[in-house]
């Protein structure tokens, strides 16, 4: 589905992240994985090159809310396979802290990663998509960013402010044919939820009418989906992946 694309993950080491990565690999794109440590981004590479050895993969670790870091690494992808067609901002973080407990840095480090690193992405991709006739912009959203949450405000302000930037750049760019969306995840079997009390989990999972948490690798087929031609006239939407899950 994904034949002759390029593809630039952030947050490709892990999660959600990674299962994009194997997904779009699979499915015939080069890939290049952003990670938060050069560590995390070798080890991503040799696991990913062991499973797919024929596999055109590339790893950097810029800071993603520093926008000439992030201008550098995208250039780099640009010149070694030449294009960039899919652009995925996946790398967030999140905290679970009530108002008054919430240190004011951790809330602004949420939304340098989660929105600001959104935005440098797209700034930086924005010319080569251009150059390209097209492009595909996919944004990591989250169900709290339409339901909120009872504690910890800075995630989910920081994905109502991704959907806000989703919507509103794909009518800015729709001209250029580049098509902007989100996928919004539910509870899904990755490394954060893994951190979450277990009490927690089942009672949110308790409330989804499928009975379960989600799967990365469901989550990465909705990425799939939007990065391939099938999604050629799908922009600005916002993809729920979470079971049908309600308030």
């Amino acid at each position: 589905m994904l034949k002759n694309k390029v593809a630039v993950i952030t947050g490709g080491t892990r999660g959600i992240g990674y299962a994009i990565a194997e997904t779009f690999i699979k499915n015939n794109a080069k890939v290049a994985i952003f990670g938060s440590k050069q560590e995390t981004v070798i080890n991503a590479l040799i696991k990913l090159k062991n499973t797919y050895p024929e596999s055109n993969i590339l790893g950097l670790a810029p800071n993603l809310s520093n926008y000439s870091e992030v201008e550098f690494s995208i250039n780099e992808v640009y010149k070694k396979f030449g294009k960039i067609d899919i652009l995925v901002n996946n790398a967030g973080i999140s905290a679970r802290e009530p108002i008054e407990q919430y240190n004011p840095d951790d809330f602004k480090k949420i939304m340098d990663l989660n929105v600001t690193a959104v935005f440098n992405g797209c700034k930086a991709v924005v010319p080569i998509f251009k150059e390209n006739n097209g492009g595909c912009i996919i944004n990591t959203s989250s169900m709290v960013s339409f339901y909120g949450q009872e504690s910890g405000v800075g995630y989910p302000t920081s994905k109502f402010a991704v959907n806000g930037l989703t919507k509103s750049l794909s009518r800015e760019l729709g001209k250029f044919n580049i098509r902007v969306n989100a996928v919004a995840p539910g509870v899904t079997r990755t490394d954060m939820v893994a951190s979450l009390p277990q009490e927690m989990v089942e009672r949110v999972s308790s409330t989804i009418p499928m009975g379960r948490m989600g799967e990365p690798q469901e989550v990465a087929n909705a990425f799939l989906f939007l990065a391939s031609d099938l999604a050629s006239y799908i922009s600005g939407t916002v993809l729920s992946v979470d079971g049908a899950k309600v308030q």
